[in-house]
């Protein structure tokens, strides 16, 4: 290292570089910490040294310098990185590395600045603040590894995203964060379960999606991550609608979107005086509101529209998010759900036809979608009818460009709407789900932006939490976690803003949507891979546990505060829990009994009720699996060591215990078949009230001249149906080739080979 070089000091002062300074925090950094050098370090960095470098500089080259050494072989350098970022975080938001501020002083600045919500002084005393002050264990900061620490400062902390200035650093943050959700608890017990909750936050214990992690604590109150809005067939519901989805984007949310009662193109209007355009004029539309705003620089909105497989233009449906074709007649930058039912399935294996009908002549139709029996029989009839437009089209045909897109894109999704209905926890239709496809709830199309609580349009809000299985010591620990999550979601639906009248009646269902994440590292633990049929069990008995443990949850905050206003809409008011209604064809591949008194949790249930409406829902983890230090959701993990996108660039994150455990994971791409990931999100579907951001990994070496069967595709989504999965998230692949010839391959950008490295649709960034 150049000793003549001078540098920059913070108050602009120039003086000669001291390397002993670089020697002692890099010793300090690395210190105990085993597999690191600071020569290495020291090395990387010096070539990027520059006379009179700023002294942030310096340490910021530092911290990319150890960054950089992060491998398989040498993972501990993400401490030492973390380490450093940690240092120059502390110096940055409060100009010390050591003897933190109070909690108070905190408090007081960021409401100066308005950068936290008043509310906080009204709710507790100085004496109060005092207290939570001795609960804050700053040294947790020092568990983060680089990447998680660098994730929450991207993203979490809160910050002027114009000029880069911070306000808080981690363990501020997570104080805060459950004083704002406990605020309203009785104040005798009100304390011990902030101090509860903060250790299990601040312990990784709980994930916490962005809308929560970003918005609680500061004067914005929209902490939904999911909205579901139910488009209906007229001008003023289509208007409206996207009138919503500026508000619901602008907020945070992610977008999910039906326009499956839409009529179709040339459709007669007004007796023929006008023909409708169809529905991509309207999705156009829909994308530019989507992509108008962005989420308090957070995150891209992002939205996905589901339509029935049997709607009028489903064939133009299928493309439209393709490379393929012009601007005119494609809406790439939304994502697409096709919604299947058995009676689909059944052509398709029989190699029939089906018939495609235009929703506003068959409404009837479009309301039974979902009860196979009544479908069926109705469906069967229009077919036959002469009075209506219709177009017969084979199924194989179909099904076979749905499979050819989903692989193409990566991004189109499937509903099996009768898995969604007959295993949900409502007596009402479901029609729909949200951007991520984990989100099942009643939803009801809006004619006003501004209508009042009396009018039928819904539109259906989930709030998220998830359980960080990989640090569960035992499955005796997820009730105290259950009845924190479930707590801390009643305080988000009560007390967040409600932008839209609609979406007003969430405070009637409360519904909630608690997943799980680091399931690869929890069975890399137990010394199972997702292909074992251990794991199935392994993973059956973990959802019982959890599912268990939420509804007891949920019953006793019913005794406190009341059930759900519209407990009475739900299957869970009939005596009807989740394990009564799955697809039994599982039982062939789970034979485990269960463990838990589920007929005395039942008999509660009866008694008191329950709080939510919903419980569980398996979202992605995209972006919350990086500040816990998580494998992704449920996902098996495409590397040990993977890369990942931030604001800063790209940051390498290390699978958990890699120095013990580095043979027991199951990588993605080195599955033999997609059979036993989807086994175990058979069982997880089993005990989970919503659905699941399920996916499909394809290596393409493991084809016959490396060209994926459109076939294989086809099998797996059967598969899924047979083992009663409700939806299909993304088609993973690590290559751009089909079975198609070389003229009509379908181009597929990095972004959805590489999902790891980008995720720009909302709620899938929880």
């Amino acid at each position: 290292m150049n000793k003549s070089l001078q540098v920059t000091k913070r108050n602009g002062q120039v003086e000669n570089i001291n390397v002993d300074k670089i020697h002692e925090v890099l010793f300090w950094a690395t210190e105990h910490i085993k597999g690191v050098n600071v020569s290495d370090i020291e090395i990387n960095a010096s070539l990027q040294f520059y006379d009179k470098i700023p002294t942030t500089d310096i340490h910021k080259v530092l911290i990319q310098s150890a960054a950089d050494l992060i491998t398989e072989k040498t993972p501990n350098y993400q401490q030492v990185a973390a380490n450093l970022l940690n240092f120059y975080l502390r110096k940055e938001v409060f100009g010390v590395a050591e003897n933190m501020p109070s909690l108070q002083e905190v408090i007081d600045i960021n409401i100066k600045t308005e950068v936290y919500d008043k509310v906080i002084l009204a709710n507790y005393s100085s004496e109060d603040i005092k207290k939570l002050d001795s609960y804050i264990r700053h040294q947790r900061d020092y568990t983060f590894v680089y990447a998680g620490l660098q994730q929450l400062i991207d993203k979490y902390l809160l910050k002027d995203r114009s000029t880069g200035r911070i306000y808080e650093t981690p363990q501020f943050m997570y104080i805060m964060i459950a004083a704002t959700l406990f605020a309203s608890e009785d104040k005798e017990t009100r304390m011990q379960k902030i101090k509860s909750f903060y250790n299990d936050i601040s312990q990784h214990k709980i994930s916490l999606p962005t809308p929560i992690m970003c918005g609680v604590r500061t004067p914005s109150r929209q902490y939904s991550s999911c909205t579901l809005i139910d488009v209906g067939d007229s001008l003023p519901s289509i208007f409206h609608s996207n009138t919503a989805v500026g508000f619901y984007t602008a907020n945070r949310a992610g977008i999910g979107l039906n326009f499956g009662r839409i009529r179709g193109v040339g459709s007669k209007i007004r007796n023929g005086e006008v023909v409708h355009t169809g529905v991509i004029p309207f999705l156009k539309m829909f994308e530019s509101t989507t992509k108008s705003c962005t989420q308090n620089g957070v995150r891209g909105g992002g939205s996905t529209t589901h339509f029935p497989f049997w709607h009028k233009e489903i064939k133009d449906i299928l493309v439209l998010k393709n490379n393929r074709g012009t601007d005119d007649n494609r809406v790439r930058k939304m994502d697409y759900s096709i919604q299947f039912s058995r009676l689909f399935y059944q052509r398709f294996i029989k190699n029939e036809n089906i018939t495609l009908f235009s929703p506003h002549e068959v409404e009837d139709l479009y309301e039974v979608f979902g009860n196979n029996e009544k479908f069926d029989e109705l469906y069967t009839k229009y077919e036959r009818s002469r009075s209506i437009w219709r177009e017969v089209v084979n199924s194989r045909q179909l099904f076979n460009q749905y499979c050819q897109e989903r692989i193409g894109t990566g991004r189109m999704y499937l509903m099996n709407i009768d898995h969604v209905n007959s295993h949900s926890s409502f007596q009402e239709k479901i029609s729909m789900s949200n951007l991520c496809q984990e989100i099942t709830l009643p939803t009801y199309p809006i004619t006003h932006i501004d209508e009042n609580g009396n009018d039928p349009g819904e539109i259906a809000l989930c709030v998220l939490a998830a359980f960080n299985v990989g640090a569960l010591k035992s499955l005796n620990d997820i009730e105290e976690i259950a009845v924190n999550i479930v707590r801390a979601l009643d305080f988000v639906i009560e007390n967040q803003f409600y932008p839209v009248p609609a979406s007003l009646k969430m405070k009637k269902r409360r519904s909630i949507g608690v997943g799980i994440t680091n399931l690869a590292y929890y069975l890399a633990k137990h010394n199972v891979g997702y292909e074992s049929p251990e794991a199935v069990e392994i993973v059956d008995k973990l959802m019982e546990y959890i599912q268990y443990y939420l509804i007891k949850a949920s019953v006793l905050l019913a005794k406190e505060k009341g059930k759900c206003e519209w407990f009475n809409k739900t299957k869970y008011s009939q005596g009807i829990l989740p394990i009564d209604t799955y697809t039994k064809e599982l039982d062939n591949i789970c034979k485990r009994q269960l463990a838990l008194d589920w007929e005395t949790l039942r008999k509660e249930v009866a008694e008191h009720g329950m709080r939510n409406s919903t419980l569980t829902a398996i979202m992605p983890c995209e972006s919350s699996s990086l500040v816990t230090n998580s494998t992704n959701g449920i996902e098996p993990p495409r590397a040990l060591v993977s890369v990942k996108k931030s604001k800063q660039g790209l940051i390498p994150q290390v699978v958990p215990e890699i120095h013990n455990l580095r043979n027991k994971y199951t990588l993605a791409y080195d599955m033999k078949s997609n059979v036993g990931y989807t086994n175990i999100c058979a069982v997880i579907q089993k005990y989970c009230d919503q659905a699941i951001s399920a996916n499909h990994y394809y290596d393409f070496s493991k084809y016959e001249n490396g060209n994926l069967p459109i076939s294989s595709v086809a099998k797996d989504l059967l598969y899924a149906y047979k083992v009663g999965l409700k939806t299909m998230y993304y088609a993973n692949s690590n290559d751009m080739k089909t079975d198609k010839t070389d003229d009509e391959k379908v181009e597929k950008p990095e972004l959805f080979t590489e999902r790891e490295m980008s995720c720009s649709s909302g709620a899938c960034m929880l």
